[in-house]
């Protein structure tokens, strides 16, 4: 099989320009371990940028991934200290965000109060929203890394997250048109329900409005930046069967309707088992995947295909995620590599 640009993520590391980078797919394919490469070889090929890794998945694998125990704050690699890590906790951010609505105003028979925590309580894709708002966190950070000399917080080149299943990444990456319109409408009540929200709320509801208005440059710019290829790009992950190939292309379809740059797929847990005639479970496994990987190449060709091998063991630690990451840059080569296959060190 022969694929029309390099079967590499090579494109990707040597971008410049880039400030995020999503990679997502079904559930099990595989997406930690791709996140936590891409994010270790970025850091790698550019150890004077500082960059940082965002598990948005509820299941927080990155601290076994890195067996390093990880949080809501970012917290540098071990062994990588220009990579830092954190996983956000959607019921820890959500009870901040109720505390925070407690302390702003204490008047338990407020109306308004009720009203705030019955909002956050009860918002659909909830967990999606405050993964949002950590990158609007953020955009302050990109500001100071395009050279704004003001800002206290660490510039982070680029921002790599390890997203939710399928479902969950696709409402997710739906969220910044969807405030910014939300928002505007907002803003349009704004001035016909003030009187009423003031007597309603003791007249602090002009801070909620200047800070829906700040918000809501912030939620436009991130749209901006995701709908630019120059600035955001996404990876999907997948392996060679027919139910990942399909949610692959259903992915791929919304992300193109988001108007989103996806131009690379990773395929996971390959066997590359042409001579091995010893097991006839792998040679017939592998016959399945070489028929859905003769499928990504008609489907696929102006896209970077690239080709991962299953390991006899999880790939967890740094030392591993190292040697197994730069397969990403280089295509993996079993008769050249093969060793590696059984060469992790047991974590």
């Amino acid at each position: 099989m022969d694929f029309e640009l390099e079967p590499t993520l090579e494109s990707i590391v040597e971008h410049d320009s880039l400030k995020w980078i999503f990679v997502g797919g079904k559930g099990g394919v595989g997406k930690t371990t791709t996140s936590s490469s891409i994010a270790v070889q970025l850091a790698l090929a550019k150890p004077n940028d500082q960059f940082l890794l965002i598990s948005t998945d509820p299941a927080h694998n990155l601290s076994d991934a890195f067996c390093q125990k990880f949080g809501k704050d970012a917290r540098p690699v071990e062994g990588l200290p220009n990579l830092s890590c954190m996983e956000i906790d959607p019921e820890a951010a959500m009870s901040d965000l109720q505390q925070q609505a407690s302390q702003y105003n204490s008047d338990p028979s407020d109306p308004m109060k009720n009203i705030m925590n019955d909002m956050t309580g009860s918002i659909p894709g909830i967990d999606e929203a405050l993964s949002f708002m950590e990158v609007l966190k953020h955009i302050k950070n990109q500001k100071a890394s395009d050279g704004d000399s003001d800002e206290k917080t660490v510039a982070y080149k680029t921002i790599i997250f390890d997203t939710a299943p399928t479902g969950h990444t696709l409402r997710f990456l739906q969220l910044p048109a969807t405030l910014e319109k939300l928002l505007g409408k907002f803003k349009q009540l704004s001035g016909k329900l003030g009187p009423m929200l003031n007597m309603l709320g003791g007249g602090q509801q002009q801070d909620i409005f200047e800070k829906m208005n700040e918000i809501q440059k912030n939620v436009s710019e991130v749209n901006e930046q995701f709908t630019n290829p120059d600035l955001t790009t996404f990876v999907c992950v997948c392996i060679s069967e027919f139910l990942s190939l399909y949610e692959t292309e259903r992915m791929i379809q919304e992300l193109v309707s988001y108007n989103m740059d996806v131009n690379s797929i990773v395929v996971n847990q390959l066997l590359f088992a042409d001579n091995d005639g010893s097991c006839k479970r792998c040679a017939s496994r592998w016959k399945m995947q070489q028929k859905y990987l003769d499928q990504m190449a008609e489907l696929y060709e102006d896209y970077h295909v690239v080709k991962m091998p299953l390991l006899g063991t999880e790939v967890r630690g740094i030392d591993n995620l190292k040697k197994f990451s730069k397969f990403l840059l280089s295509p993996y080569d079993p008769e050249k590599d093969g060793s590696l296959v059984f060469d992790m060190e047991e974590k």
